[in-house]
């Protein structure tokens, strides 16, 4: 144990040397002073020790720098996006203003099934659930008064992620921004939605052939960004338990890397773009260990699987929301108390950056006000709670290593059953892309991944039922006083407005640039070549999503989920 607090000790120093430590007043409320870190004593050489570890040292299971949130602390990046875009803009303006640190863009469900707000399966649904974009002129207003440059910005859409993503670097090419510098992540994670959320636009081969043409283009030129987020958060929101959250979400990114691998990308190059997104639901240890376990299983996994040798490449980086699925529409206030310890066990479970939901978005999208509070929520916790002080400061607890542990082993039961299935969908061996990768396609088809997350929320909802299980406000303590909840609602003007803008830039574009580019873009999709600069060209020429997800369909196909009882 000496040996590893000194290899911690030096690497605290060099980062305060660096000047990557912050000058603040590290002390309790009391004024007691603070260290940086706890660990066991000199001499203690109980079993397991090196499955913990230092902050800053592999595994990570204690965090990825020596420093904790003492060198940086998480990223409030709130989620948001409703109406048309100048709306939306204005909202983001107002995070900013009031101490966000990053964006997160909530698309509507016409633009994340890659549709126009014209087309005729959009009727009713345009700018409910998030913003409408229709072309790089949408994302342009989007981001109006906003340094792309500067701002990270993280793009929460998965079916149509890679024409969004050129929309926002044709954006930022008009802000006059060097695209080789921008910073953000955009989720593109396609498992998660055949596994759970269900918002896909292909079959599973062509969207794997766009994520590794993706993986690519973001490797080669924007070294910083982040292409995948591979998102656990909606598979938890469909009813999976915390093991299940944790191994289907880590085996989906086991499968990318599988991806990045097979179009001969190093491994030690690509990785680090890889991020995740998790959920953090209400159970406060059982997602401190979630977190913890995250880490260990990635970092192991990439060095002894993988051969990933920089340290950056075995990191797991990830992104928090807490549980939407959790909120209740009886009793609303008590989902301020719920977000706050949600978001307090992904602070203790080291998140790199944070979405608190708001008290009404069981309801409807956030007002002012109760965006207010989420955003609210986190900077008590970072400024007045002393959370930043100590990293992992519940490392080493018994209960909380137990259940790391716990959480770890179920894990790995699952990859087992999943590289089990690889074995079935390909008996010779010989994986076109890899292991991980056809197990998990055929989990998708057979109806794995569905059947075990509905069986989950089954024993969960049976469990509440009973009342072995409670809620308050729902099936315990359903007595109180309050009053209606102010409810944001998204005018009919704002669809009919869309629409309107969207026929007046049809007519007012250089249609003969878009036919080109629309047609170049197919030639190069039929040719194998990697599609990103062909779909640039078409969304510089304001090609629409919906006609670039359309030449598309009619090449690959659509999608249809195998019935099953």
């Amino acid at each position: 144990m000496a040996a590893g607090r000194e290899r911690w000790r030096h690497r605290f120093q060099a980062a305060e040397e660096a000047g990557r430590v912050r000058d603040a007043d590290w002390s309790t409320l009391s004024g007691e002073p603070l260290e940086p870190v706890y660990g066991p004593p000199d001499g203690d050489r109980r079993e397991g020790l090196d499955r913990i570890g230092w902050p800053g040292e592999y595994p990570f299971t204690r965090g990825l720098h020596a420093t904790g949130y003492r060198g940086k602390p998480w990223t409030i990046r709130q989620f948001a996006g409703f109406g048309n875009a100048v709306q939306t803009n204005e909202r983001y303006r107002s995070i900013l203003a009031q101490g966000g640190h990053g964006l997160s863009v909530a698309f509507d469900m016409p633009t994340l099934m890659g549709r126009d707000s014209d087309d005729p399966l959009a009727v009713g649904e345009v700018g409910h659930c998030g913003v409408a974009v229709d072309s790089a002129a949408d994302m342009d207003v989007l981001f109006e008064g906003i340094d792309l440059a500067h701002v990270t910005t993280s793009m929460t859409i998965s079916g149509p992620a890679v024409p969004i993503f050129c929309m926002y670097l044709v954006a930022a090419e008009r802000q006059g921004a060097d695209i080789g510098v921008l910073d953000g992540t955009l989720q593109t994670d396609i498992f998660k939605e055949y596994i759970a959320q269900k918002e896909w636009l292909f079959p599973p081969e062509p969207h794997l052939r766009l994520i590794g043409d993706l993986m690519e283009f973001c490797t080669d030129r924007i070294p910083a960004y982040k292409p995948l987020s591979v998102s656990g958060y909606h598979i938890r929101e469909a009813g999976a338990t915390a093991a299940q959250e944790l191994a289907y979400t880590l085996a989906d990114g086991l499968a990318y890397v599988e991806l990045g691998l097979s179009r001969g990308l190093d491994v030690n190059r690509f990785a680090p773009g890889l991020s995740f997104f998790f959920d953090a639901h209400i159970d406060f240890f059982e997602e401190i260990a979630k977190f913890r376990a995250a880490r260990r299983i990635w970092a192991r996994w990439m060095r002894d699987v993988f051969g990933a040798t920089d340290p950056r490449a075995q990191w797991l980086r990830f992104h928090t929301q807490t549980a939407g699925v959790s909120l209740t529409a009886a009793q609303p206030d008590n989902n301020v108390v719920r977000t706050a310890v949600e978001a307090l066990a992904a602070v203790l479970g080291g998140t790199n950056s944070l979405h608190t939901n708001a008290l009404d978005e069981v309801l409807a999208l956030p007002t002012d006000r109760t965006a207010q509070i989420a955003l609210r929520t986190q900077q008590v916790l970072m400024e007045e709670t002393g959370v930043c002080s100590v990293a992992d400061p519940l490392g080493g607890s018994w209960y909380v290593e137990a259940l790391t542990d716990r959480l770890e082993q179920q894990a790995e039961e699952v990859f087992d059953v999943i590289r089990d299935r690889a074995r079935v969908a390909v008996p010779s061996g010989r994986h076109p892309i890899g292991e991980m990768t056809s197990g998990i396609l055929q989990g998708i088809e057979d109806g794995y991944f569905t059947g075990e997350i509905a069986d989950a929320a089954f024993r969960y909802s049976t469990a509440l039922e009973a009342g072995r299980k409670h809620m308050v406000g729902v099936t315990t303590l359903t007595g109180g006083v309050g009053e209606p909840v102010e409810i944001l609602r998204i005018s009919a003007d704002v669809e009919r407005e869309q629409r309107t803008l969207l026929a007046r830039r049809r007519a007012d574009r250089d249609s003969a640039a878009v036919a080109r580019g629309l047609a170049a873009l197919t030639d190069v999709a039929r040719s194998g070549a990697n599609m990103i600069p062909a779909m640039l060209e078409a969304v510089r020429a304001e090609a629409t999503l919906g006609e670039i997800c359309g030449v598309l369909r009619e090449l690959w196909g659509t999608y249809t989920e195998p019935a099953r009882i």
